[in-house]
């Protein structure tokens, strides 16, 4: 599902209105952002930048498509871009503004590298774990610095004056830019209210062009493009037709310490654009029913960037206004896309005679709605509850660092908080899943009620838990807290560790800790099934064996499953008061719980019902679906039933021992088997068939009203003992 079939043939009219309206949108928008990006080195690179902005649509449009990512995204200079290089820019201009030309390319060149490092190491899927808090705060921040940056233009306000005294001073301000870029402005706000059809930009930028052309009436030096600072002024198309070989030259002339100061903007810009990229195909995914492939979607987008650099064009990423229009329009594959960008190419040519006597103040006017519209205002309302107000408090501080400090340091801040965040949160997670006692929680092993009062009576004296998440520094406390009370009369402590996620040297310390606690009341530390293999890729079974803690000789007992370790607690705690061994003689039928105290006689015809049976370990007494009415009663050994599974190992219903019967079901409607009963070990089995028994019963009229009655009694014990382990299930 990356894409719609191309084999299917769609009409190419649809796409071909599709990549127009989507040009129509991002063009306006691609020269605004390369104004942006190099207005801040002079009044005769806003030129310059308004050739990189086409230049950057024209080869992330017409190479961004062919990784078949995202068939229907359009990708164009975006505002990431435009803030983090224009705040290069600005940083350079002070600096080394003869170089500043040549390090913007790097910085450009090597993100556009880095986002094909991110695709060749599969790492689209992982772009989504940015903590949302530490976005919204980046996305905010570039909002405001891109409004910041656009109020020069938008105030007509002379070359090098202090925007915060400037602000101050209306003065200062040109009321022809003024009037311009509110025009704009407010024909990008009112566009969706008057039509569909055209893009807001093309009618914000239209309106702001017109606007100027009325204010020429009155004074014709505001149309001329030569020397006139409020308009993008001539350019020619050098940028793309410079040679390539002397733009590495000048690449490669730069030294290793300029390409080490590159890695930090450039790594932030690429994780930036492509967040941005993978955000918009989210989006798009939702309306067209598609579904994209991040690393193709990055590999398209790194190829886009590298080539836009090398001809001197502005960085950018997937536009969602420029993608939204296209999908509206018509556009449902990469043709689309492709026509978007052959038409930005087109209008590069076209552009030194198009653009010249643009208005920089209805450029401004345009980008200072997309900044206020990157601006987080819903994330004020997280001001309302103490549980997100540190997710708030995450996003300010994103924001105070991007604007008082700069983007690539607010990066580096957004980076340091999603460590936080993701600390906050499993330290916050509930370690215990579950806990209970082997009162209220049994293995399914079952026991002869003088053998079931003594674990009714001890069973508290045996922890048994259920951990989950991950076990590391910032958890262990809390799992020690949560068990403590627990712990504080506890012989034995059994955990499940199967949905246990990773573990630290720290959490295998603590359960040293429990172990050795438990080891000086005489008792065991109990863990059962642990992850062999983990989500996180650890082996634990094999890290806590290289800690010592699961050697023979150690404190810590490992089993294969939850109900083998309650069972070694239960042996444990009956030990020395079993009333019957499963080693001991077999027993004679006179001796079940079933038929004890029974009239000689009565247990005489019983005998002649039944039938011995003797089984092999491993073998199976019945299978699931066999026809049967008879009952089994164990004489010795142990057998268990399973519920066969498809495709996987079979559930462990329930295990009987010495004096237990099964296969009651079959034996009182006479229907099939439910389950599989295979013997532990070697057995030997009464089996009493139903129509036997009813024969005899004829004979000994109370032998049937005994017998059920005994046996309703014993399933009614066990159904006590289910009822109780469901309520300790669900009050865990």
């Amino acid at each position: 599902m990356t894409a719609r079939a191309d084999a299917a043939a769609p009409p190419l009219a649809p796409d071909l209105w599709g990549g127009l309206s989507a040009a129509l949108v991002a063009l306006p928008s691609s020269v605004a952002f390369g104004v942006a990006v190099l207005s801040p080195l002079g009044p005769e690179a806003a030129a310059r930048g308004a050739a990189a902005g086409l230049v950057g649509a024209a080869a992330l449009g017409a190479l961004a498509p062919l990784t078949r990512g995202s068939p229907v995204l359009i990708s164009a200079p975006s505002a990431p871009a435009a803030a983090v290089m224009g705040a290069l820019a600005a940083e350079l201009a002070l600096g080394d503004p003869s170089g500043a030309m040549r390090r913007l390319t790097l910085v450009a060149l090597m993100a556009g590298a880095f986002q094909l490092g991110f695709a060749l190491l599969r790492g689209g899927r992982l772009m989504k774990y940015i903590p949302y808090p530490v976005v919204s705060g980046y996305l905010t921040g570039v909002g405001i610095l891109i409004v910041i940056g656009q109020l020069p233009p938008f105030l007509g306000l002379p070359r090098g004056a202090h925007l915060a005294a400037a602000l101050l001073a209306p003065s200062s301000w040109t009321l022809d830019a003024v009037i311009v870029g509110l025009v704009s402005l407010s024909g990008v706000l009112a566009a969706p209210r008057l039509t569909r059809r055209v893009p807001p930009a093309v009618i914000g930028v239209t309106a702001g062009v017109l606007a100027h052309l009325a204010l020429g009436l009155r004074r014709p030096e505001m149309l001329s493009a030569a020397g006139n600072p409020l308009v993008v002024g001539s350019f020619t198309s050098e940028p793309l037709l410079a040679a390539l070989a002397e733009r590495a030259g000048g690449l490669l002339g730069l030294g290793a310490a300029d390409w080490r100061a590159a890695v930090a903007p450039a790594a932030t810009l690429a994780v930036l654009l492509s967040v941005d990229a993978l955000k918009t195909c989210v989006v798009t995914d939702a309306m067209t029913e598609t579904r994209h492939d991040a690393d193709r979607v990055l590999a398209g987008q790194g190829l886009g960037n590298v080539v836009a650099a090398l001809f001197g064009g502005t960085p950018g990423s997937g536009a969602l206004g420029a993608t939204m229009v296209n999908v509206a329009s018509g556009g449902t594959t990469r043709r689309s896309a492709l026509a978007c960008g052959v038409l930005c190419a087109a209008a590069l040519f076209a552009g030194p005679w198009l653009l010249p006597r643009v208005p920089l103040a209805a450029l401004a006017g345009l980008l200072v709605v997309v900044g206020a519209r990157m601006v987080d205002r819903d994330s004020l309302s997280l001001l309302r509850r103490a549980t997100t107000r540190f997710d708030f408090a995450v996003i300010a501080a994103v924001v105070a660092v991007a604007l008082s400090v700069g983007l690539v340091e607010a990066a580096g801040a957004g980076v340091a908080l999603s460590i936080l965040l993701f600390l906050r949160e499993q330290t916050r997670a509930a370690v215990v899943r579950s806990r209970s006692t082997l009162a209220r929680r049994r293995s399914k092993q079952v026991r002869p009620p003088e053998e079931a009062a003594v674990l009714d009576a001890e069973g508290g004296r045996v922890l048994v838990a259920e951990l989950q998440g991950p076990l590391f520094f910032g958890t262990a406390d809390g799992l020690l807290r949560e068990l403590e009370g627990d712990l504080a009369g506890a012989r034995h402590a059994v955990l499940d560790l199967s949905r246990v996620r990773s573990m630290d040297f720290t959490a295998a310390h603590l359960l040293e800790r429990l172990a050795r606690t438990l080891a000086a009341r005489g008792g065991r530390l109990i863990l059962c099934r642990v992850p062999p293999a983990s989500p996180s890729g650890q082996d634990m079974a094999r890290y806590l064996s290289h800690l010592g803690l699961t050697e023979e000789s150690g404190r810590v007992l490992v089993m294969g499953s939850l109900d083998e370790g309650l069972e070694w607690a239960e042996e444990s705690l009956l030990e020395g008061r079993r009333v019957r061994r499963s080693d001991a003689a077999p027993l004679a039928l006179a001796e079940f719980p079933l038929v004890q105290r029974r009239a000689p006689d009565t247990v005489a015809a019983l005998a002649a019902c039944a039938r011995e049976v003797a089984v092999g370990a491993g073998q199976a007494v019945f299978r699931r679906g066999d026809e049967g009415d008879e009952l089994f009663l164990v004489r010795r050994g142990r057998v268990r039933i399973v519920l066969p599974l498809a495709g996987q190992a079979g559930h462990h219903l329930a295990s009987f021992g010495p004096g237990e019967f099964f296969g009651e079901m079959c034996f009182l409607d006479r229907g099939r088997r439910t389950a599989d009963a295979v013997a532990r070990e070697d057995s030997e089995l009464y089996a009493v068939s139903r129509a036997r028994f009813e024969a005899a019963a004829d004979a000994h009229p109370k032998l049937a009203r005994q017998v059920f009655s005994d046996m309703a009694h014993a399933l009614a014990l066990r159904l006590r003992q289910a009822d109780a382990e469901l309520g300790a299930l669900k009050e865990g």
